[in-house]
């Protein structure tokens, strides 16, 4: 098959190296400032819209069942929508990059996430409303795989700089999409404005990739005839120990992370918190991740080793836990903060995929197999939390098995640690 390396503008050359080679030769780098500053301006743009369509909907979700008839079974598959979404469809982007040019697979993507965002939002029937949510969350699972394939591609030596950027990016797009969902649906009095006002910066982030792809396209006319003979061996993540190590360590933070997200704001008020209460310490939680999520790439970009970093997430995490079971309400602002810090693993686990690859046809390859396989374990946490919650009556056993996952993740972060390259491994 032949492989299309992405170059500078986005744009397929066919690589006639045989087998892995150093990034310098494999990886393009922006041939201009203004080329290199339009990819990020991109990037940060596609980053907001990552969670916005999910937030949203998840604070809207009781005006949406009422609106639209949904039964509880039918809701509870809404909200679990996104993590098959993201599990099934990010699997096919590395096929996607090796026909198309990344900025036309973007432009697509965002296209995607424009319309299924408008169409669910001006339908009465609950059947075209999930399946509108799907064409959206299909845009976001492409995206989710492409993002550490561009910082590779693009910005090889700021890894770390440019990670942080966009998950920074995605951090405030989850924040303000589910803060604002509510007061503009009321404001309109509607909740299909609360749902459909991002559709509009979906759009938006289209546009910076419209001349990234003329330029690809015009660039493939000129490609010279005997390039296109080559065929070097294509990245398998899933054959390699590595690989696996990457998607058990992105599901098992995952896993926590939609846990937390779906059940800590029940905790709070099973403790005592008024529901307002309840949601502000939820969305502290997101908003301190805000600087975690800017700073955790580069300090791990930086690091020869990443198992003391490894080890701080996983005593956070720990602490918050135990936190939450013992003194859920006398320290409250604390375990937030801690959860916050522990949750700095998403961050880092989207920087050692670019880390742990050579190449971007290798990033894009690792990105795909440890996001869609990590998503896969990520939609257990709400699920079992709420079926432990529902049968114990309380928060000990659901925060056990937290415990557990957060041993699990420990243990493949310590394989991920060491440096190495998933080309290297057979």
């Amino acid at each position: 098959m032949r492989d299309r390396t992405p170059t500078a503008e986005g744009t397929p050359t066919i690589d006639v190296t045989p087998g892995p080679a150093p990034a310098a030769t494999r990886v393009g780098t922006p041939s201009s400032a203004t080329g290199g500053a339009l990819v990020l301006v991109g990037m940060l743009l596609v980053a907001l819209n990552l969670r916005a369509a999910v937030t949203s909907l998840g604070a809207l979700l009781d005006e949406v069942r009422g609106g639209l008839g949904l039964s509880g079974t039918m809701a509870g598959f809404v909200t679990t929508l996104p993590t098959i979404a993201f599990a099934g469809l990010g699997a096919l982007t590395p096929w996607l990059v090796r026909r198309y040019a990344p900025a036309r697979v973007l432009i697509v993507a965002m296209v995607a996430l424009t319309v299924g965002q408008v169409l669910r939002v001006a339908t009465d029937s609950a059947a075209v409303f999930v399946l509108t949510s799907a064409l959206a969350l299909a845009g976001i699972a492409v995206a989710n795989i492409l993002l550490p394939m561009l910082v590779k591609q693009h910005f090889p030596h700021r890894t770390g700089l440019v990670t942080g950027a966009y998950t920074m990016a995605l951090t405030i797009g989850t924040t303000v999409a589910a803060a604002s969902a509510v007061p503009v649906a009321h404001a309109v009095g509607s909740w299909r404005a609360g749902l459909g006002v991002w559709a509009g910066l979906a759009a938006v982030a289209v546009l910076p990739w419209v001349p990234l792809a003329l330029r690809a396209r015009a660039a493939r006319r000129r490609a010279t005839p005997a390039a296109a003979v080559a065929t070097p061996t294509r990245v398998r993540p899933e054959r390699t120990r590595l690989g696996w190590a990457m998607a058990v360590y992105f599901g098992a933070q995952s896993l926590s992370g939609y846990a937390i997200m779906g059940w800590l704001a029940q905790l709070f008020r099973d403790s005592g918190y008024a529901p307002e209460a309840a949601g502000l310490l939820l969305a502290g939680v997101t908003a301190l991740g805000v600087p975690v999520a800017l700073g955790m790439p580069t300090l791990a970009g930086r690091l020869r080793t990443l198992r003391p970093l490894v080890l701080a997430l996983t005593a956070f995490s720990t602490a918050a836990y135990l936190g939450l079971a013992l003194a859920p309400r006398g320290l409250a602002p604390l375990w937030v903060l801690l959860l916050a810090l522990g949750q700095g693993a998403f961050p880092m686990i989207l920087t050692t995929i670019g880390l742990r690859a050579r190449t971007a046809e290798g990033t894009v390859a690792l990105s795909a197999f440890a996001q869609s396989t990590g998503y896969v374990i990520a939609a257990l946490g709400p699920l079992l939390v709420g079926i432990l919650y529902e049968a114990t009556g309380g928060w000990t056993a659901p925060l056990g098995f937290l415990l557990v996952a957060l041993v699990v993740q420990t243990g493949a972060g310590m394989v991920i640690a060491r440096p190495r390259y998933i080309e290297d491994e057979r």
